[in-house]
């Protein structure tokens, strides 16, 4: 039989490698196909078209040329090939039968392999495969996900994207996440994804439209003191979200920092952005006015430079998706709603304290939530005990709802595991830089002013008086602190040593009795 190619061509391992890439680059050419009449951006059927399969292609085209060298240097030792290729005689009826069945049953196969593959690359899109398949290392954030506002906007929507620099990033990221998980080589809690995240232009941006923020939003909260009678307040404000654009209206309140007449650079100290020691504002007419902390040593001349960031939608919002919510806001929020019941005396504290104490395992801190509440009416209020045991159930139910959704003790995952930048009730947020401590060399300060951003417009305080007042009230704090409260932060209590506090009222209670 008269051959096509030159002798050397003729050898096993050139053969393998012109199957190889033969396959990949029919491969390549139908899912480049498919993803060109798909009508919507694929981030893994992208990876796996333009980076994945091109390496097979590549191998395939190594393979060919390593056994034409390698033949012919067998050529050359004097060790020719004296193997010869099947003859197909299409006349003989069961050679005929045998190929038609192997050419439609490769054709079968190489179809129901397409679909297959394809089926594949929407599974490796979806959600479930992102949260589901590391179930243990990635329980936390897929729980919080699907409670979270963004529960519809698919995770590669985010993390990876549209565009080859972000798929190219993304995979080298998570060729190590998977070498992370293989070798037990993560960490207990996932760190928040910093520098691989695409900027807020590419993903937030896609959706929301900074420029046409206007106006303001009534936001009221109920919330409970930790006494035995769990004293109820409220506060209603009006949350001056502004932004804007000039032409279109007042360019002002919370997204004028994203207004797109203005420019926010800032330079922080720590990997989570915390520590702000420096900020530049440049104006609609390019003037700039640099702020620098007169708290933390710092020199604007020496610093990585991957720590000068333009501040975007992800500076405040860092946990748009994968909330944990603090257990005070949680209780707060159920025993609003009646599923933990505020008859119950401490219950807020007791429930606080039940979420916060320290479990091995999420079984382990289920059970033993039940055994403390229930035990703590069980032998300082028995008379209550005994005639509210339903509401009291019902309340440990909805505590350990709360638990589930917010507390992975095997990985470490807590509210207290990843700072959340939004307001600053429980984490520094805002006043990382409205301090009254960040200073320009004429003088001016990035104010710590609360009508800045919301105005109070209503407040229940403890003792059950209402204040109203559409120009704006002052916080009333609903229980006595030392020092005036402007010269606190939030945090300090509400955060870093609320835990204690909980645990001191509870033994006061334990002590009387």
């Amino acid at each position: 039989m008269r051959r096509i190619f030159p002798r050397i061509v003729y050898n096993p391992v050139t053969l393998i490698g012109a199957g190889i890439a033969t396959v990949s680059f029919g491969l390549i050419v139908f899912l480049f196909i498919l993803d060109l009449f798909s009508g919507e951006s694929r981030p893994y059927l992208g990876i796996i078209t333009f980076i994945i399969l091109p390496v097979f292609l590549i191998m395939g085209l190594l393979l060919i040329a390593y056994g034409i060298i390698r033949e012919r240097k067998r050529i050359k030792r004097g060790l020719v090939r004296s193997g010869k290729f099947l003859v197909i005689d299409l006349n003989d009826v069961k050679q005929r039968r045998m190929l038609a069945t192997f050419t439609l049953g490769t054709l079968f196969l190489l179809i129901f392999s397409a679909f297959g593959s394809y089926k594949a690359f929407e599974y490796s899109e979806s959600d479930e495969f992102c949260g589901s398949i590391c179930h243990e290392v990635m329980e936390p954030e897929y729980s919080a996900y699907l409670s979270s506002p963004h529960s519809r906007v698919g995770c590669v929507g985010c993390h990876i994207g549209s565009g080859a620099n972000w798929f190219v990033k993304s995979k080298i990221s998570g060729a190590y996440q998977v070498y992370s998980v293989l070798f037990n080589k993560y960490s207990k809690p996932i760190p928040t994804p910093v520098r691989e995240l695409r900027p807020a232009e590419g993903t937030c941006e896609q959706c929301h439209s900074p420029e046409h923020f206007f106006s303001e939003i009534k936001f009221k909260s109920n919330y409970y003191l930790y006494d035995e009678a769990n004293t109820k307040s409220s506060i209603s404000m009006l949350l001056k979200i502004g932004g804007g654009n000039t032409e279109l209206g007042r360019a002002e309140g919370i997204h004028w920092h994203m207004n797109i007449a203005n420019k926010m650079e800032y330079i922080h100290t720590d990997e989570l952005r915390d520590t702000v020691p420096w900020v530049k504002l440049t104006n609609d007419k390019g003037e700039e006015i640099i702020y620098k902390s007169t708290e933390v040593s710092f020199n604007e001349n020496d610093y990585p430079k991957e720590n000068l960031r333009t501040m975007d939608c992800i500076d405040c919002h860092n946990r748009p998706s994968h909330i944990f919510n603090p257990s005070d806001k949680s209780v707060n929020l159920s025993m609003a709603l009646k599923r933990i019941d505020e008859s119950l005396p401490y219950v807020k504290s007791v429930s606080v304290e039940a979420l916060e104490k320290y479990y091995t395992t999420k079984e382990s801190g289920l059970n033993k939530i039940r055994i403390f509440v229930d035990e703590f009416y069980k032998y300082n209020y028995p008379e209550i005990y005994s005639s509210k045991k339903n509401i009291i159930d019902n309340s440990i139910k909805e505590i350990q709802k709360i638990y589930s959704r917010n507390y992975f003790p095997k990985m470490n995952v807590s509210w207290r595991a990843f700072p959340n930048h939004i307001s600053h009730l429980y984490d520094t947020g805002c006043f990382r830089c409205h301090d009254n401590k960040h200073v320009s060399d004429d003088g001016q300060v990035i104010r710590k002013d609360c009508n800045l951003c919301h105005t109070i417009i209503a407040q229940v305080t403890p003792d059950g008086e209402e204040h109203l007042s559409l120009k704006g009230l002052d916080f009333i704090h609903p229980v006595e602190i030392e020092e005036p409260l402007l010269e606190q932060v939030c945090v300090d209590c509400h955060a870093r040593e609320s835990k204690t506090k909980h645990e001191q009222i509870l033994q006061q209670i334990s002590h009387s009795d």
